[in-house]
C-alpha cells in the first residue's frame, strides 16, 4: 500500500493531442459501424460519420472555450495555489 517508489510524470502536450486524435478516430469509426447497422446503407453511414466528426470538434472547441472562460476549476493559480470557489462562475 504504501509503496515509496511510486514515480509521478506529468504528459506533454503532443501525447494528449496524439490521444484526442486516436479517440476521435475510434468514436467516429464507432458511430459509423452503428449507422450502418441501423441503415444498411454503407454510403449513409460514412456521411454520418464524417458530419459527426467534423461537428463534434467544433462544439468540442466551444466547449473548451466555454469552460476556460466561465470555470476556474481544477486550475492553479501561477503561485500554485487552486483558485478560490469564488472566483468561478459556475
Amino acid at each position: 500500500m504504501g509503496d515509496n517508489n511510486v514515480s509521478y510524470y506529468s504528459d506533454i502536450h503532443y501525447r494528449s493531442i496524439a490521444k484526442a486524435i486516436t479517440w476521435r478516430i475510434l468514436a467516429t469509426i464507432t458511430t459509423m459501424i452503428i449507422s450502418y447497422f441501423i441503415t444498411g446503407n454503407l454510403k449513409f453511414a460514412l456521411a454520418i460519420g464524417s458530419t459527426e466528426v467534423i461537428c463534434k470538434i467544433i462544439l468540442y472547441y466551444f466547449h473548451e472555450r466555454v469552460w476556460t472562460r466561465l470555470c476556474k476549476f481544477g486550475i492553479k493559480s501561477s503561485d500554485g495555489n487552486d483558485f478560490k470557489k469564488t472566483e468561478s462562475l459556475l
